[in-house]
Order: structure tokens, then C-alpha cells, then sequence
């Protein structure tokens, strides 16, 4: 699968993370449904309600993915999936990560190092297991309307 975003969306998941490192970051990412893969048109950032170490997990509050489910519905976009940051951790899945992931989300993730993102990467739940999406940044997305 491979997911397509531009440099502003982006940049507006590298800020989120930077400024709430050193803890995780969370929020939803929206877009289309292509056949040849998704692409992303919103970010929206989401509250980490995690009631412990936020430096290592994420919990975002099903009433906050209600309100994402409708915003999409009210917008005529898909809510795709979500992202969240990996505090001094590789952008890989994390064993909590696999236990919390649902079929059909992408799951961006972005390795924040010392307030820096130096890697995003993209997982999608098939099978119980994650499989790797390609991300493409382009300038402009004008595949959308």
C-alpha cells in the first residue's frame, strides 16, 4: 500500500511531536481511499489521555474518535488512521502498538530524538501482523477533488 501526503501535513505531525517530546504525541490523519493507495489530505491532533508514562504509550479517548469518524462523515473524507511519536524509540511498531492497531488504519509513526524527527514511517494491521506502506511526500496533492 502506499500512502501519499504533502510537505505541510507533514510538517504540521514533525511539530506535534517536537513540541510534546519527550512524550508521545497522537492525533488522526484523514484523507481518500485510492486504488492505488491513500491519500492524505488532513491531520487533526488528538489529547494523549494515557494515565501513565505518556513517554511510552499513547491512548487516545474514544469519544475524541467519535468526533473523528464525524468530522470525515460532515467533510466527505475517510478517517485513514492515526499517527503518534516514539520518544527516543525507532519508528517501528511497537508490541503495544500491534495489541492496540484495528485492520484498515494506516499507523504513521515518527522517531522523535532529543525534540528531533528523524525517521516516519507507515504500518498497516493484515493479518496480525504490520506490513510496511510506502510513504510519497509531494509538494502539492491535486488528486483529491
Amino acid at each position: 500500500m502506499k500512502l501519499v501526503l504533502n510537505k505541510d501535513l507533514m510538517d504540521k505531525m514533525v511539530d506535534h511531536a517536537i513540541e510534546s517530546y519527550p512524550m508521545e504525541c497522537c492525533g488522526f490523519v484523514f484523507g481518500k481511499e485510492q486504488p492505488d493507495g491513500r491519500i492524505l489530505s488532513e491531520v487533526h491532533r488528538a489529547p494523549n489521555n494515557q494515565s501513565g508514562d505518556q513517554r511510552r504509550r499513547f491512548e487516545i479517548d474514544p469519544l475524541d474518535y467519535l468526533k473523528a469518524e464525524r468530522y470525515a462523515l460532515e467533510n466527505g473524507i475517510t478517517l485513514l488512521g492515526i499517527y503518534h511519536s516514539h520518544p527516543d524509540h525507532p519508528a517501528v511498531p511497537s508490541i503495544h502498538d500491534l495489541k492496540q492497531a484495528v485492520p484498515f488504519f494506516s499507523y504513521l509513526i515518527l522517531a522523535a530524538k532529543k525534540g528531533q524527527v528523524d525517521n516516519i514511517t507507515s504500518w498497516q494491521l493484515l493479518e496480525n501482523e504490520f506490513e510496511e506502506e510506502k510513504i510519497t511526500i509531494e509538494n502539492r496533492i491535486e488528486t483529491l477533488n
